[in-house]
């Protein structure tokens, strides 16, 4: 018996290695070998970043390289590692070595060309191309799919929903609103046919749809307006994107192009200032303020900051638009869908070049134009003083560099690094923009001059007196308003760098406050700003009366430590001589009587017919309509350990285990394999401008075939009209979401919104105009039974109102709510230690500000401390992606709508309104307003009674908690 087992044995090993009568075949030979040995560790697992359960991946190899090397077995890994006598290189690494028949049969299968059965990774549903179903005859195609799944168990749809109900649910679906009670009068009149047709048309085209909706893609994108981490730093130029995505959903943008201005707006479409405002969703998460302004790239810590900002890109685009774990494959290739890790770096190496920054446009596209034609035409001016200064003599050139040299070393003393520290203006596209800075002396107090520290920055090579104003003026007021100023400076001549030197300003005076107005900007490489490093108030002893003054500004640029407005007077500064305006006024005086002896008349008079051009220009450029700004994912040039890229993309390799100390291969961008509507690998060359590379994945992730482009947001907007998704793991397409049980009508809705050329006004109307959406609420206990998900859609799914909805209708009931469209959001807290870490304080805010009582969509998203009473309601947590919130039953929300100051404020509020009314119809009245359906006798009765024995307060205090309130039926 022994004997016959070693012949077979013997025989197996040789017939694999030779030619071999029956070819060895993966899923009988091959397949049993792998599941029994190797399995446990590369299945998934992924140890290594190897998988050997998936077919792609099984020949993709992991973090060592490709396993299998097709007809060639000797140059395989995974033959090399099961076949090793090194017990520290053998694989497995514990338990029995693979036999030699066993060893045979996978080099003979390597040998034979590696060969996979297609059904060895069956394709998931969701990465399939989108299947054009047949809907039942007769009835509207969205109700024959879900009778079609009803039918299977014997049921139907229920009845309609009451009229009252019904308006009250598609009113707050699609402008976050309830109905006012003319709308609801009129349309409980109204019996004619299309009536609640008109009514989805009307709350299509209300400017409220779009407010509504885009807080919803809010969540999606985790946008705030702050940056999040310990610091938790303002971004006061967040907002524009928010507004953008109002005009966006209102104007009823095709979904596509939606998709690609948030991607890649501006290559794409130049010139369309929404589609600048639409790359904030790139920057809309959190970011690691000292990781970028403090911690240079050079770091590793700065390396970790810049690659999880990639990171929270390229998951922010997979999640919202295809709904994709793509983050998954960042250690490793994706254990559960056919992602690998390489392709997750392509996807990075997209965003390569670009950082989140406030980008500067104009929102009026001629404008921009005319600005754009200027600066080129004043390059071209400067081109030619260039030409002209390159003539001159040598030895004369020599004369003038030294003079130059004397203007920037008057008083010069070593660097030093607190000269990096201080005020810096916003930048500006035109020279003439002013900006002023001033501090408070707390008292009324005598000085005798004033001396400007410059600063020093080595942005674009400036170094000594980066950003010192070039024309400026001093004044000082008794009050912070100077609306009384005495002129104590000014200097009216462009001023030449003074390099580190401090310049004194013969000043002499008393006052309390003192006032820096910058009304020249000095030239960076294509804007303009102003900085300071320290403005010293002196005494006749020489004693700094503003050290450590509160300081403030028309305008600065808060990146701490390095620059921040308090940091003016914060005595760190150069400790170079003083250096008088008059001085460097008479070194410019030299500089330019040195050159009229090194020019020709003919390129004299060329000069000043140029600067005299150049000055023409700049004017018309300082003219200009004040640029808008957006924070947004952008190319950045900066300075100091916030350097940017200035376009030029960063290398992106596979980082082992994600770790950016181990680089390995290096990528160029690209999509994901697992979709096939359109090659993966977008074929950019280094040299291309970084722009095509957003612009590549744009057009990929939004291509009519992409089938998850499609099916995600059908599904969305399905799940946020319903409550319940066709597939209710909406931002998880992959094996480990789960599967829907209706893939027609999600398919259906798919492709009717691709049919519809992307128009999400369209989906809407479909969904809500079909017997589905109407549908009753009112359970049904024998389907409840067997159905309590309610996931065959036998009923309408009764829907909390969310945080934003609740706290608009109080507002609106009180007869408080602000409908201002846009711009800046409100605040509802104080701001207290706002140089550091600021603390955003929510109980020092009055709910009786006004400037608080906009609809919620405005409101200053903080990151860090959310707000309280929204919070307790369910609010979307701004550091997550939120696909779907939370709905949770608490005690705390009981007594925030019952007690908290905002519910006191907007019932006593409602209370006054329904003072006003009689009596006897003021019960009645609140219960129509507050619940959108007439009171019943009973109710008015008992109410009545509460409002007569309590007063009105009271009773909108009790309506505000009844649950007909806070869900819609």
């Amino acid at each position: 018996m022994l004997v016959a087992s070693l012949f077979l044995l013997l025989h197996q090993a040789g017939a694999s290695q030779g030619s071999p009568a029956q070819p060895v075949d993966f899923q009988r030979d091959i397949q049993p070998i792998l599941a029994k040995n190797c399995l446990s560790c590369h299945g998934d697992k992924a140890r290594g970043g190897l998988r050997l359960d998936l077919a792609k991946q099984l020949l993709a190899g992991g973090e060592s390289g490709p396993s299998v090397v097709p007809g060639k077995p000797d140059s395989s890994l995974l033959l090399k590692k099961i076949s090793s006598t090194d017990l520290a290189d053998r694989m497995p690494p514990r338990g029995d070595p693979l036999r030699p028949a066993e060893i045979a049969l996978v080099r003979g299968w390597i040998a034979a060309g590696a060969k996979l059965p297609a059904q060895t990774e069956p394709a998931w549903w969701a990465f399939l191309p989108l299947a054009r179903p047949t809907a039942p005859p007769g009835q509207h195609p969205v109700d024959g799919f879900i009778r079609k799944a009803l039918a299977v168990k014997g049921w139907d749809l229920s009845p309609p929903a009451e009229k009252a109900a019904l308006l009250r649910r598609v009113t707050f679906d699609l402008t976050g609103l309830p109905p006012s009670p003319a709308e609801i009068t009129g349309f409980l009149a109204d019996q004619s046919p299309g009536a609640f047709e008109r009514v989805v048309e009307r709350l299509l085209a209300s400017p409220a749809y779009g407010e509504r909706w885009a807080r919803l893609w809010l969540d999606l994108v985790h946008y705030a307006d702050t940056h999040g981490y310990d610091k938790d730093q303002p971004r006061p130029n967040a907002w524009p994107y928010r507004d953008h995505l109002i005009r966006a959903l209102n104007a009823d943008m095709p979904y596509d192009r939606f998709a690609r201005e948030q991607i890649a707006g501006d290559v794409l479409y130049p010139g369309d200032p929404g589609a600048i405002e639409a790359l904030g969703m790139l920057s809309a998460g959190p970011w690691v303020l000292i990781g970028h302004a403090e911690v240079p790239e050079t770091k590793i810590d700065g390396r970790v900051a810049r690659h999880l900002d990639r990171d929270d890109m390229v998951g922010t685009v997979i999640t919202s638009f295809l709904g994709l774990t793509a983050q998954c494959a960042q250690c490793h290739n994706h254990k559960f869908d056919p992602i690998p890790q390489e392709e997750y770096y392509r996807l990075q190496a997209v965003f390569a070049a670009i950082d989140r920054a406030d980008r500067r446009y104009f929102a009026d596209p001629a404008v921009a134009r005319q600005d754009q034609e200027l600066n080129e035409k004043i390059a071209a001016v400067q081109s030619g003083v260039a030409q002209i200064v390159s003539r001159r003599v040598p030895a004369i050139d020599q004369q003038i560099r030294t003079a130059r040299a004397e203007a920037e070393s008057l008083g010069k003393s070593p660097r030093s690094p607190a000269a990096e520290y201080g005020w810096h203006s916003p930048i500006e596209n035109k020279a003439g923009a002013v900006h002023w800075v001033q501090v408070d002396l707390g008292t009324a107090r005598p000085f005798s001059r004033i001396i400007l520290e410059p600063c020093w920055d080595d942005f674009a090579n400036i170094g000594a007196g980066f950003g010192f104003p070039v024309r400026w003026k001093l004044e000082a007021s008794e009050t912070a308003d100077f609306k009384k100023a005495i002129l104590l400076f000014e200097q009216q001549a462009d001023l030449v760098n003074p390099g580190i030197s401090p310049v004194v300003a013969p000043a002499m005076g008393k006052a309390r406050f003192i006032r820096l107005t910058v009304t020249r900007l000095r030239a960076r490489e294509s804007d303009f700003i102003a900085a300071v490093a320290e403005m010293r108030v002196e005494d006749a002893t020489g004693k700094n009366l503003a050290l450590g003054a509160p300081v403030t500004a028309s305008g600065s640029i808060e990146a701490p430590p390095r620059w921040r407005a308090s940091n003016l007077t914060d005595g760190i500064h150069h400790a170079g001589k003083p250096v008088m305006p008059e001085q460097l006024a008479a070194v410019q005086k030299k500089i330019a009587a040195l050159e009229s002896q090194v020019l020709s008349a003919a390129d004299q008079k060329r000069m000043v017919e140029l600067r005299t051009e150049l000055d023409q220009m700049q004017a018309r450029r300082d003219a200009l309509p004040k640029p808008a700004v957006v924070y947004c994912g952008t190319v950045h040039s900066g300075s100091g350990a916030f350097k940017g890229t200035s376009g030029k993309p960063r290398p992106i390799t596979v980082l082992r285990r994600g770790n950016v100390t181990q680089p390995g291969k290096p990528v160029t961008p690209g999509g994901l394999s697992l979709l096939t509507h359109a090659p993966a690998d977008f074929l950019i060359e280094a040299s291309q401008p970084e722009g095509e590379r957003r612009a590549a994945l744009a057009r990929w992730v939004t291509h009519p075939d992409n089938p998850l482009f499609w099916r995600v947001i059908a599904n969305r907007v399905w799940r946020w009209h319903t409550g319940r998704g066709l597939v209710e793991t909406p931002s998880d397409y992959g094996r480990q979401g789960q599967l829907s049980p209706h893939p027609e009508l999600l398919d259906h809705l798919a492709l009717y919104l691709r049919d519809q050329k992307g128009s999400l006004k369209a989906l809407h109307r479909h969904i809500l105009t079909s017997a589905t959406y109407r549908q009753s609420s009112a359970d049904i206990p024998d389907h409840a039974a067997l159905d309590a998900g309610n996931t065959l859609f036998w009923r309408a799914n009764r829907q909390k109102l969310d945080s934003e909805q609740l706290r608009d209708t109080m507002l609106l009931l009180s007869g408080k709510l602000d409908r201002t469209m846009y711009g800046p959001g409100f605040k509802d807290f104080v701001v207290e230690k706002p140089e550091h870490s600021p603390h955003y304080q929510y109980h020092l805010h009055d709910p009786e500000d006004p400037k608080s009582h906009r609809r919620t969509v405005y409101r200053f998203v903080v990151r860090s401390q959310q707000q309280p009473f929204l919070t307790c309601l369910d609010c979307a947590d701004a550091s997550m992606l939120v696909d779907r919130r939370n709905e949770s039953i608490t005690p705390q929300q009981a007594l925030a709508l019952l007690n908290s100051r905002f519910a006191l404020v907007m019932a006593r509020h409602f209370g006054e309104r329904l003072g006003a009314l009689d009596p006897a119809k003021a019960a009645s009245q609140a219960v129509f307003e507050a619940l959108g359906r007439p009171a019943t006798p009973d109710e008015a009765r008992l109410l009545g009674s509460l409002l007569r024995n309590e007063g009105a307060p009271a009773l909108a205090r009790l309506l505000f908690n009844l649950n007909e309130f806070t869900y819609l039926d």
